[in-house]
């Protein structure tokens, strides 16, 4: 059996998971992966702003717009087509991942918590 590798660190997953909707600016990601995390992925700026980086230039994600907003510059990322195959097939990854486990629990008669 071959083991797969993740094709995304998990700030990378939520991060893109949070631009399926639509563009964002930095808050406003940091604020959807909190709540799409149910509050366990909490991003620092650095390391949002690092990974979005990355994202960019791997081709992931793409500058949607800026703006200026109380003389600030804002930055609206949007998921590529690209990211979103990234993401689905990370999905898909994951989820045959959990399913491996739930059905050998189940055969091993644990029960879920």
């Amino acid at each position: 059996m071959t083991r797969q590798k993740p094709l995304l660190t998990e700030p990378q997953y939520f991060i893109l998971a949070a631009l399926v909707d639509g563009p964002l600016y930095g808050y406003g990601v940091i604020k959807t992966v909190e709540q799409i995390s149910d509050g366990r992925l909490r991003l620092a700026v650095g390391t949002l702003y690092g990974a979005l980086e990355r994202m960019e230039r791997s081709g992931l994600v793409a500058t949607d717009r800026e703006e200026i907003v109380d003389g600030r510059a804002r930055r609206y990322y949007r998921l590529t087509e690209d990211g979103a195959d990234t993401l689905r097939q990370e999905a898909l990854r994951m989820e045959q991942a959990a399913a491996v486990v739930i059905g050998r629990s189940r055969m091993a008669g644990i029960t879920r918590a």
